[in-house]
């Protein structure tokens, strides 16, 4: 069976600041670049992971969290997760037969960082992508220290750090009082996200949905990046269940409810499913112009 790697799921947009991911093709095969700064249990830390075009990987850290970063290379890498169901995956729809031929069987990334992943999955509620990734980026260079090394990568805001920013800071960057409510909600609870790193994917998901203002699509974003979750299905995304009626029924829209009844037959796979069919290029016909932007940080 083929295999690919989902390495830009690391990335929150191409001008995160706490990760980078460069590809490249060469005859054929692919290689990669993954620079990523993040807060490990001993501290701050960064990494520069090079996987050549023979799947050769090779890195280097920096920090007090280099070790810990290190013995992690193969989750961030996704190298972990190509043994994982991949025997028992069966292709119940041609677009999947499709994608499964022309992706092969999607190895996803751990980051094993579920406190990062969790923040800009919380400024990704209830506005747009470009918003969210435009407001993570601001948050981590106002907020964020720079990362030890010489990669010029900025950490995420540390609990206590976040813990402090007032509403109006937040309201300056663009962020309501009700997901600026739910970030001071992470940073408080720091700690016990962080201990979901022990827990398999659907606990982890359960255990954040415990957090105010943290619901099933916020737990599904965080925990598909930071666990390698490959069945963290994001009910509740706008794109996601157009994507699967689409590649999957042939209708152009289709609601939560049918993209879950229509998915079960992947449970255990199914948010590895949808990235697949994203990967392969399936993606539902746009009927409205786009969604006007609404800047807050300027009322």
């Amino acid at each position: 069976m083929r295999y690919s790697y989902d390495l830009t799921l690391l990335r929150n947009g191409l001008h995160d600041p706490t990760t980078r991911v460069v590809t490249s093709i060469h005859r054929g095969s692919p290689a990669a670049c993954v620079e990523r700064a993040t807060l490990t249990p001993f501290g701050p830390g960064s990494i520069r992971i090079h996987i050549d075009h023979e799947g050769r990987l090779s890195s280097t850290a920096w920090g007090t969290g280099a070790d810990w970063l290190q013995s992690r290379v193969n989750r961030l890498t996704g190298r972990h997760s190509i043994a994982d169901g991949h025997a028992d995956f069966t292709p119940r729809h041609p677009a999947v037969e499709q994608a499964l031929r022309q992706v092969g069987f999607l190895s996803l990334p751990a980051s094993d960082s579920p406190y990062h992943e969790l923040l800009p999955a919380i400024l990704g509620q209830r506005i747009t992508a470009a918003q969210a990734l435009q407001q993570w980026s601001a948050l981590c260079r106002t907020y964020g220290e720079p990362a030890p090394g010489p990669l010029g990568l900025y950490l995420p805001p540390t609990p206590q750090r976040l813990s402090a920013i007032t509403s109006w800071e937040f309201h300056r960057l663009g962020i309501e009082e009700q997901r600026a409510r739910t970030l001071h909600t992470a940073a408080r609870y720091a700690s016990y996200i962080d201990r979901t790193r022990d827990l398999e994917g659907l606990p982890a998901r359960d255990a954040l949905m415990h957090l105010p203002g943290v619901g099933v699509w916020t737990a599904a974003v965080t925990i598909g990046v930071s666990h390698g979750d490959p069945d963290a299905l994001p009910v509740g995304d706008f794109h996601v269940k157009n994507t699967v009626a689409w590649a999957l029924t042939g209708r152009a829209r289709g609601t939560d409810e049918e993209m879950v009844a229509t998915l079960a037959v992947y449970t255990g796979q199914r948010w590895r499913v949808v990235r697949m069919l994203e990967r392969c290029g399936f993606t539902a016909p746009r009927f409205a112009p786009r969604r006007r932007l609404l800047d807050i940080a300027r009322l």
